[in-house]
């Protein structure tokens, strides 16, 4: 699993460049090569679909899109324009989620980017510098965050059980687990937080769960309880399926850390406390 993670991570790495501003970013037609896509305007086609769900989120095409078209030299004197992108991260995750899903790369690139799109907040460095029980309490940030926004989406879509509409998703991505069912198996006390019980490659998992039914029910414009509780269950399975074509282990395999993020936390406000007084004294 480490040496597929490695060479994913080379693949997309190799063809990033950097700008004058330290921005990273991709250029289209390179991305075109990696991605397997032999005819310029069928990989157009991706960019278009990739442009609409960014601007079905709200979030401004220009700024993740930037056409860079430029001229290139035919002989005898000749040039002519081609079109190009300057494509940032997020481009290059939507771009990989419009692709086809039967290339072994695209399920390749729909990984990679969703997951290093989610840790924009810090740079690559920053993140791998975190302890596992760091990046548990990131990702269970963004967890957080994400099921906000989820939520709000799933209201929009007409959802008004959200225990069930969750679940959808749990089964989808756990082979037919529930919430409670992830409990049980984890030997959880009643009510406890799952997600406070995850290590960072299962809140990983669940975090792309989360933003890709969010972005499916926005984009297929879903109005329906039902259709929105099948939404969340097809995008649970196919992250699910995403997994399992890189070799990665499934998320109800994934060892259950020791200690839950709650007991981390009140352990830490202990440990400050104790400090405090020290100073105190």
């Amino acid at each position: 699993m480490d040496e597929i993670k490695k060479n994913t991570e080379k693949i997309f790495e190799d063809i990033k460049h950097i700008d004058e501003e330290d921005n990273e970013y991709w250029l289209a037609r390179e991305l075109q090569v990696v991605l397997e896509y032999t005819q310029w305007r069928r990989f157009e086609n991706v960019i278009n679909k990739a442009k609409s769900s960014c601007e079905n989120s709200n979030i401004s095409v220009d700024n993740h899109f930037a056409n860079v078209g430029k001229m290139i030299s035919l002989g005898k004197g000749g040039a002519r324009p081609i079109d190009d992108y300057k494509l940032s991260r997020y481009a290059c995750y939507l771009i990989a989620q419009n692709g086809d899903s039967r290339k072994k790369v695209i399920a390749l690139a729909q990984t990679y980017f969703a997951i290093q799109t989610r840790k924009q907040e810090l740079s690559e460095k920053e993140y791998s510098l975190l302890t596992e029980d760091e990046k548990r309490f990131y990702q269970r940030d963004l967890t957080r965050k994400g099921n906000y926004s989820l939520n709000i989406a799933a209201k929009n879509a007409g959802v008004k059980n959200f225990d069930k509409f969750h679940n959808s998703g749990y089964k989808g991505l756990y082979n037919g687990e529930t919430a409670n069912d992830i409990a049980k198996r984890k030997g959880l006390r009643y009510r406890e937080d799952i997600l406070d019980n995850m290590g960072s490659e299962e809140l990983a998992a669940n975090l792309f769960r989360i933003t890709q039914t969010e972005a499916k029910l926005k984009k297929d414009y879903i109005k329906e309880e039902n259709r929105a509780n099948i939404a969340h269950y097809n995008v649970g399975k196919e992250v699910r399926n995403t997994i399992k074509k890189i070799g990665g282990t499934m998320p109800e395999n994934l060892p259950t850390p020791k200690k839950s993020l709650k007991e981390l936390e009140k352990e830490k406000k202990n440990n400050n406390y104790i400090e405090r007084q020290d100073l105190n004294e």
